[in-house]
């Protein structure tokens, strides 16, 4: 197994854990805890009943923000598998690796703006969902930098593949 055939197994890999933990952290309802309840971005639950959380716009960015993340991580996902699995040329890791980096940019965009709408507010301690979605920012951009590195080396071997060589 080649340097290029680890490195987009890697990425490969790096993405699939990603998916799980935005899939965990966007259906959960532990992005923040205060006292009597919990609260994700879809309900809020207080006192052991749970209801659906207001309209608010910074909420809603939010989670579109989390499911498009998603989304595109699972294309990427299924993108690298094929790349792996089918050893196909025509589908090069740049798209993976662009997808890849927008899943890091959606995320970013995401947990920055819900950080920003709770972080100043009192007795609210940010939780596992909340600190999960985090965690899925530096593997989305990891596997997106595993598959740009194995693009990289698939492009210099076709670079010097033409070139005579003299010995």
């Amino acid at each position: 197994m080649g340097v290029k055939h680890s490195l987009q197994t890697g990425g490969t890999f790096l993405s699939f854990l990603a998916n799980i933990l935005k899939v965990l952290s966007t259906s959960s309802n532990y992005w923040i805890r205060y006292h009597g309840g919990h609260s994700g971005l879809w309900q809020e639950c207080s006192q052991g009943t749970c209801s659906n959380t207001p309209c608010q716009t910074m909420l809603a960015m939010t989670g579109a923000c989390m499911v498009l993340a998603t989304g595109f991580g699972v294309l990427a996902t299924v993108m690298g598998l094929r790349i792996l699995c089918q050893q196909d040329e025509s589908l090069r890791g740049q798209q993976v690796c662009a997808c890849l980096f927008l899943v890091g940019l959606l995320l970013l965009i995401a947990l920055t703006g819900y950080t920003v709408k709770n972080a100043w507010k009192n007795n609210v301690f940010f939780s596992w969902s909340y600190f999960s979605g985090w965690l899925a920012l530096p593997f989305s951009i990891l596997a997106g930098l595993c598959f740009l590195l194995a693009d990289m080396i698939v492009q210099s071997t076709d670079a010097i593949s033409s070139f005579p060589v003299c010995l």
